[in-house]
C-alpha cells in the first residue's frame, strides 16, 4: 500500500513537472524552426537557430532593448533593496503603535491594482516633465520610480527582520557604532539570504514589466524587452521563429540570475538568517 502511494506520488510529480515545463522546451523548439512550423505545432527542434539569430541580429533593435531593460532592472533591484531594507528594519525595531497601524496601512495598499493606479501616476508624471524632464514622461526614470519598491518588499523585509538576533544590535551600539553603522555593518551582511530573494523577485518583476512602461514610453529607442517582443507579435505578418528566438534570449539573464542565486533564494524565502 505505501509502495502504491509512492508511485502516485512520483506520478503526480512528473505529470506536474512535464506540465511546468513544457512552454520552456516549447520555446527552445520553436526558436530552431520556421514560422510556418511554429503555427503548425512543430514538436521536433529544426536547423533553423542560425537563421533565425541572423535575423534577429539584422532586423530587431535587441541590443538597446536589452541594454533599457538592464537599466531599469538592476537600477530598481539595488534601490528598492536599500529603501525596503530600511524601512522593514525601521518598523520592526523601532516598533511603536503609531508605526504599526502605518505599516497597517501600507499592507492595504497592496488591494490597489497597479491598474488603478496608471491614470494618476501619468497624469503626475506628465505635469513633472513641464519642470523637470529628465523624470518626466518618456524617461528610464518614470519606469523606475514607481516600482523602486513595494509594500510586499518591506512586508518581507519586516518578517525577515523578527528572526534577526536582536543581542547582535545591542552588541553594536555598545561598540560605538550608528544606527546607520548598525543597519550596515551588521544587519545587511547578516540577512544576505534575504537580500538575495528579494533582489531576485524584484529583479524579475522588474525585467518582465510590460504594463506601465508601455503606457510611460513613447521613443522607439527606449523600448524595453517586453515592448519589443509585443511588438514583434503585433506586425502584420509575424514570423514567430524570430519572436521565439527573442523570447529564449530575453528569458536567458533571468534564468541566469536565479539559478546562480537559487540557494540564497531559499533559504532568504524560508526566512532563515545566517
Amino acid at each position: 500500500m505505501a509502495s502504491l502511494k509512492r508511485v502516485f506520488i512520483y506520478v503526480f510529480l512528473s505529470a506536474a513537472a512535464v506540465i511546468s515545463i513544457f512552454p520552456f522546451l516549447w520555446m527552445i523548439v520553436s526558436s530552431t524552426n520556421r514560422s510556418v512550423d511554429v503555427t503548425q505545432g512543430k514538436l521536433l527542434p529544426g536547423p533553423y537557430l542560425g537563421e533565425n539569430l541572423s535575423k534577429v541580429l539584422d532586423t530587431v533593435d535587441l541590443i538597446p532593448a536589452l541594454l533599457n531593460s538592464a537599466k531599469i532592472s538592476i537600477t530598481t533591484t539595488l534601490l528598492a533593496m536599500l529603501i525596503a531594507s530600511l524601512a522593514g528594519y525601521g518598523f520592526e525595531i523601532f516598533r511603536s503603535r503609531v508605526k504599526d497601524r502605518i505599516f497597517s496601512i501600507l499592507l492595504l495598499s497592496m488591494m490597489i491594482p497597479f491598474a488603478a493606479l496608471m491614470v494618476p501616476l501619468y497624469r503626475m508624471f506628465g505635469s513633472i516633465s513641464q519642470t523637470m524632464p529628465f523624470i518626466g514622461i518618456d524617461t528610464i526614470s518614470s519606469v523606475i520610480l514607481p516600482t523602486v519598491t513595494t509594500a510586499f518588499l518591506i512586508f518581507f523585509f519586516r518578517q525577515s527582520t523578527k528572526m534577526f538576533p536582536k543581542d547582535m544590535l545591542e552588541a553594536g551600539r555598545m561598540d560605538g557604532l550608528s544606527e546607520l553603522g548598525v543597519f550596515f555593518r551588521i544587519y545587511v551582511p547578516t540577512m544576505k539570504t534575504t537580500y538575495a530573494a528579494a533582489a531576485i523577485i524584484t529583479f524579475m518583476s522588474s525585467w518582465n514589466n510590460y504594463l506601465w512602461p508601455l503606457v510611460v514610453l513613447q521613443s522607439p529607442e527606449k523600448r524595453t524587452i517586453p515592448l519589443l517582443i509585443s511588438n514583434l507579435g503585433s506586425s502584420y505578418s509575424p514570423d514567430y521563429g524570430v519572436i521565439m528566438t527573442v523570447i529564449l534570449i530575453a528569458t536567458l539573464p533571468t534564468a541566469i540570475v536565479f539559478f546562480l542565486m537559487q540557494k540564497h533564494f531559499v533559504a532568504g524565502m524560508t526566512g532563515s538568517v545566517k
